[in-house]
């Protein structure tokens, strides 16, 4: 599946992440937010705006890893602290999402950068900053009540990107062991498929917590027929696989039994 230009992604960026903050800039900051229900507008608001803070502090010091050890995130990273007014974290967020765009305007994509993905170059901030800043838009217009089209494009390769990376990547310290189940996900607006492969993980994580779960790997083409196809338009799966809606736009079909082990494997707590 061909992902976009990274010109593409960086207008994303900076289309998405405007439109996030026009939307919250009128936004009661108490209204919860129903993607995240833990969070208020005002916690989303801070989350994107430190997420964009991090990554543009990551691609400016490239390609050293940030601060700590090569497992840190922006959830870990020690960073700037929490305005206590919400015209406070709206002038943070301007701040460092205009820095975010900036540093990777100035960065070739091809150069290496840490990531906590097995792709460590400044290309891997591009798409997956673009997607970062597409469902926290969708998470903002939620919260507000006014709710706007994904773009068709970017949300396919949403779809590739949260299957392929955000579910289908392991750490290090596991192993996935393949079985041999297949689900096509079928994006019936661009006429793209993907194919993925049900597993378990299984192992042992730094803290010593054993793991066995559930798990999927996006896949070639395996010359079989598919145990379950899974239909919908681009923006209808994008959102659905981040649970940013039900699954009345989202089509099934074929071992339901094989499709809930899919399930089972995308339900991990992501944000």
């Amino acid at each position: 599946m061909a992902r976009l230009a990274f010109d593409d992604y960086l207008g994303h960026i900076e289309s998405d992440s405007a439109r996030f903050r026009a939307v919250l800039a009128d936004c009661d900051p108490e209204a919860r937010v129903p993607g995240c229900p833990d969070w208020t507008a005002a916690d989303l608001l801070w989350h994107l705006a430190r997420v964009q803070w991090f990554w543009a502090t990551t691609i400016r010091n490239r390609p050293a890893a940030p601060e700590g050890d090569d497992d840190d995130d922006d959830d870990e990273v020690a960073g700037p602290e929490r305005p206590t007014s919400y015209d406070g974290l709206l002038a943070a967020y301007d701040e460092y999402s205009a820095s975010l765009v900036r540093e990777l305007r100035a960065a070739d994509p091809t150069e290496p950068a840490w990531s906590w993905s097995a792709e460590q170059t400044v290309g891997f901030t591009y798409r997956r900053q673009a997607h970062e800043a597409l469902i926290h838009r969708l998470d903002a217009e939620q919260t507000a009540g006014h709710e706007t089209p994904l773009d068709p494009a970017l949300a396919a390769d949403g779809v590739d990107e949260v299957l392929d990376v955000m579910f289908g990547g392991a750490p290090e310290w596991g192993e996935f062991a393949p079985l041999p189940h297949y689900v096509r996900v079928d994006i019936t607006d661009r006429e793209e498929s993907l194919w993925v492969q049900i597993g378990r993980f299984t192992g042992t994580d730094p803290d010593g917590q054993h793991h066995d779960l559930e798990d999927i790997r996006v896949v070639p083409a395996p010359g079989a027929e598919p145990d379950a196809v899974v239909s919908g338009t681009a923006p209808a799966l994008d959102a659905w696989l981040w649970r940013r809606s039900d699954d009345s736009d989202v089509r099934v079909a074929g071992d339901l039994g094989v499709y809930d082990r899919f399930r089972l494997a995308v339900n991990q707590p992501i944000t």
